[in-house]
């Protein structure tokens, strides 16, 4: 029983006593000097209660989280649905609290409570809350008191530290609180332009955790900074981090014929402001992210930025039948879609959704990319499923959803790349269509889809793939919605590029669904032999297939990202959803670089990334056209082809410009051949002292430039041809030719 005692004669206590993890009787006492709490003179906040021998006033509602202060410690929660709400103090790795502490009723203004716990050492307690309220769950209202509930806002999440292993002490999530004292300096963030970014999708732990990355920290942020070199090398410039938001890894945990499968890749959020403790390569107490910061800043100075992909659309408390540790607690109502009964709509396909246009959660989301902005100088976001975010609290799609928009206009996230994947796991399927108020960029699913389907040879696909090539604008209208595309040929979700042409069916056996798990629409091609071969025709075949792929993607307009691993042949062995395999199926093994097959592949993808920094062309409609070219058109086998016909295999699209600088011509052809026999293309004819040379050659892996006798050429079977056109030196060019 609480009870307060208003005679304004409690002493204040000058030691943090126990509670031996009983509900403390609390009394409101007096206000007290800063001599008595031995406090600094320049402490100006003291106390003006005393709860249990805890020194407590008010504390600063519109912060929210644990933060500390001088003196003491600021918690603040918020709750629309509940009745009381109590903060519970732990010893590291305690089950029990040595304190409870219950916020006052007149602690609580509207919605929110707030308290600052005065004398309290950051680096001595894990905290927690309990939350009382109406059990109506046909109301979506589900309050148990007997619970312990994690922050949402906690900045660091305890029990998780050590990967595939829950802690014996741990029997629910805790917060602790962070110093935010990292030093970051003079260094200017990179903010490079949209159009300029080469993206590299990548796992933070599977990227360096096989012994092969030879590095010192595996599976960790401190394991990926060892890879800068390599990173620098290869030559991308910017580095998209899967999930590393905490997540439990033993969420689901199953051992299947003897091997372990694990919540691998992270797609389930416990806590949006804390960074996963178990990438980090030593323990951070009270400093959780400093790892993280150094790697941002690390990557940042050698003009590298770094994106977190974030996800939103639905957490790890599940449905019904899922965990109760968070969101639940504090507004079940409020935090997730539900039926009109009280049950959970699942447009994400993991149980439930956030209702992310509710002012409430709206704010929380905004809040926390906002954090890690600031705090962590995160470049760029690229948000999974995000049209769920586009919902509206009954499930329909809304037109111009609040979330959306004040994203989009925020100013604090004026700088960031924002990236959605533009569906949900419920059929809403929005590339193209996303609301972007042309400030949000789309994972084009589609131009992953017809370029998977054109490079393997479907027929009626040459249309389709020259619109991809030249930058979408049958989706994207590049008036409203400039550099709105992300293209990609793989990613993390499927098969590795790799795989894409060694497997016709996925393989999944090992995830223990019968493999039903997994799409099955992967347009893939085996090349004639399921999985791994010692045919070598076949072999020079998937190299080949991969090079086409890799400089179709680097040539494309539009913003080109592709997987860690592609660039030196790494294989899931056909497993097209790996999302539990934290094993060699997932690990990239940094033996195949050194194989001849990886080495050369390497080697090839660094000249065609080369190839596009050294082109403006491919990545910006530059001028509009030059030498009397128009910016863009496209070509069969006869140069000026405006239509493809269904039985075309063969697409040519030229890029025509001049840098707005100077006035220096760039035009750039390209041949792909996706027929299964050689074919003698000409090209369009270029104006005196203008010649065309080679510069690619997906047939022979050429990595330099070939001069081209005459304008006629034969590109072979499955292969992708570049040429430039290259003025003679020092001979003055002229823009009257006109090409016909």
């Amino acid at each position: 029983m609480i009870t307060y005692n208003n005679n304004r004669e409690t002493a204040v206590s000058e030691a943090l006593p126990s509670s031996g993890g009983t509900t403390p009787a609390f009394s409101l006492s007096a206000p007290v000097s800063v001599e008595q709490l031995k406090l600094p003179h320049n402490i100006h906040l003291v106390a003006l209660n005393n709860v249990g021998g805890f020194d407590i006033r008010p504390g600063f509602y519109e912060i929210n989280g644990a933060t500390a202060i001088p003196g003491g410690v600021n918690f603040t929660v918020h709750s629309h649905g509940a009745t009381a709400i109590e903060l519970l103090l732990f010893h590291r790795e305690a089950t029990e609290p040595y304190a409870v502490i219950p916020f006052p009723p007149h602690y609580r203004i509207g919605n929110v409570y707030s308290m600052i716990v005065f004398k309290l050492n950051i680096e001595e307690f894990e905290y927690a809350y309990r939350v009382d309220g109406p059990y109506e769950p046909e109301k979506g209202l589900i309050f148990d008191k007997s619970r312990c509930l994690l922050d949402p806002y906690a900045k660091a999440v305890t029990g998780q530290s050590r990967w595939g292993e829950t802690s014996p002490h741990e029997q629910h999530y805790k917060a602790r609180v962070v110093k935010d004292d990292f030093d970051w300096g003079d260094m200017p963030s990179p903010l490079l332009p949209m159009e300029d970014l080469i993206i590299y999708e990548l796992h933070v732990r599977g990227f360096t955790m096989d012994p092969s990355s030879g590095v010192k920290h595996q599976g960790t942020f401190a394991g990926l900074m060892e890879k800068l070199p390599y990173l620098l090398e290869l030559g991308v410039n910017a580095v998209e981090l899967m999930p590393i938001f905490e997540f439990d890894e033993m969420q689901d945990y199953r051992e299947v014929n003897g091997q372990k499968l694990y919540n691998y890749w992270g797609y389930s959020t416990v806590s949006f402001f804390a960074p996963n403790t178990s990438y980090a390569a030593s323990k951070e107490y009270n400093r959780e992210g400093n790892e993280l910061k150094e790697l941002i800043r690390l990557f940042n100075s050698h003009g590298i930025e770094v994106y977190l992909d974030v996800v939103f659309n639905h957490t790890a408390e599940g449905n019904e039948d899922g965990p109760f540790f968070s969101f639940k607690g504090f507004d079940n109502n409020i935090y997730y879609l539900l039926t009109p009964g009280g049950s959970y709509y699942n447009f994400s396909g993991c149980g439930n959704s956030l209702n992310c246009n509710h002012p409430i959660v709206r704010q929380m989301i905004l809040d926390c990319l906002r954090y890690w902005v600031t705090t962590y100088r995160v470049d760029g976001f690229r948000f999974d499923l995000a049209s769920i975010l586009g919902r509206n609290e009954d499930g329909s799609p809304m037109s111009e959803p609040p979330l959306l928009q004040a994203l989009a206009f925020d100013p604090i996230l004026g700088d960031v790349k924002l990236i959605a994947e533009a569906w949900d796991a419920d059929g809403m399927y929005q590339v193209g269509t996303f609301p972007s108020w042309n400030r949000w960029a789309e994972w084009n699913g589609i131009y992953r889809d017809d370029m998977r389907r054109y490079i393997k040879g479907d027929g009626g696909m040459a249309q389709a793939a020259a619109m991809r090539i030249s930058g979408s604008k049958d989706i994207y209208q590049p008036d409203l919605r400039k550099n709105a595309s992300v293209n990609f040929i793989t990613c993390h979700d499927g098969f590795t590029l790799y795989d894409l042409y060694s497997y016709n069916q996925k393989h999944n056996e090992k995830n223990g669904w019968n493999s039903t798990d997994g799409s099955n629409d992967n347009h893939s091609w085996n090349c004639g032999v399921e999985g791994e071969t010692q045919d070598a025709s076949v072999n020079a075949l998937r190299l080949r297939m991969m090079r086409n792929a890799f400089a179709l993607l680097m040539v494309s307009r539009g913003i080109p990202m592709f997987l860690a691993g592609d660039e030196f042949c790494n294989t899931q062995f056909g497993n097209n959803n790996a999302y539990c395999q934290d094993n060699i199926t997932s690990w990239l093994n940094w033996n195949q670089l050194k194989d001849p097959k990886g080495a050369d592949m390497f080697q090839f993808f660094r000249y065609a990334i080369r190839l596009r920094k050294d082109h403006r062309i491919l990545r910006d409609n530059i001028s509009g056209g030059a030498l009397g070219f128009p910016d863009t058109s496209f070509h069969s086998v006869t140069p000026w082809q405006k239509q493809f016909a269904g039985h075309d295999h063969y697409v040519g699209v030229m890029f025509a410009g001049k840098e707005k600088s100077a006035d220096i011509p760039q035009i750039l052809y390209i041949a792909s051949n996706a027929y299964w026999e050689p074919l003698d293309v000409t090209l369009p004819r270029l104006p005196k002292p203008f010649s065309w040379e080679m510069v690619l050659d997906t047939g022979t892996a050429l990595q330099e430039p070939k001069p081209l006798d005459g304008r006629n050429f034969r590109i072979g079977d499955r292969s992708v041809m570049v040429f430039r056109a290259a003025p003679a030196p020092e001979v003055p060019h002229s823009d009257s030719y006109v090409a016909r």
